[in-house]
């Protein structure tokens, strides 16, 4: 058995998916599937590039959300994942 490896599309889906519901950042770490490391490449530059947002719950606990640009960039992504898979080479 060989692990596949994802790219760059596949993780960043990975990651807006878990933040569709507000999530702490050890949660998407997780449910994403990603080190420390390569988790918090991806996580800021998705933060800086206003894809997800910083909030916080009522007891003042640090979430973070996808926000309209994000959702809009997922759906994007999962359309071209969509498409590139479903065409015969």
């Amino acid at each position: 058995m060989s692990a596949e490896r994802r790219g760059w599309p596949r993780i960043t889906i990975d990651i807006l998916e878990v933040t569709l519901v507000p999530s702490n950042k050890m949660r998407v770490m997780y449910r994403s599937n990603l080190n420390f490391e390569r988790f918090n490449r991806y996580f800021s530059d998705l933060l800086r590039k206003g894809f997800i947002k910083e909030t916080n719950d009522s007891n003042g606990r640090r979430l973070y959300e996808a926000t309209e640009r994000g959702r809009a960039f997922l759906e994007i992504l999962r359309k071209a994942q969509e498409f590139a898979s479903s065409q015969e080479f």
